[in-house]
């Protein structure tokens, strides 16, 4: 009974890890890159406009398809590892 709460605890704080991290990293590109870091980014060109205006529009939305994917398949590496898997 000890090692399958020790088991669950290990697996929550490994989930709770990967969460933050994609957190961190939508936080990063929705804020960092599309608004405080706009000025600096305004001076690289990427397909016809500013990089700082292309991460605000195009480039946040397909980082995000990014993370969900990699959410899941480090998810589904997760469960294996703790013998979850399906």
């Amino acid at each position: 009974m000890a090692d399958d709460k020790s088991n669950a605890a290990e697996y929550w704080k490994a989930n709770v890890r990967l969460i933050f991290g994609c957190l961190s990293v939508w936080a990063f590109v929705s804020y960092g890159c599309a608004i405080l870091f706009r000025p600096l980014l305004a001076n690289i060109p990427i397909g016809g406009t500013d990089l700082g205006f292309w991460f605000a529009q195009q480039g946040s939305i397909l980082t995000f398809i990014v993370l969900i994917f990699f959410y899941a398949w480090k998810m589904n590496k997760l469960d294996e590892k703790f013998g979850l898997g399906e």
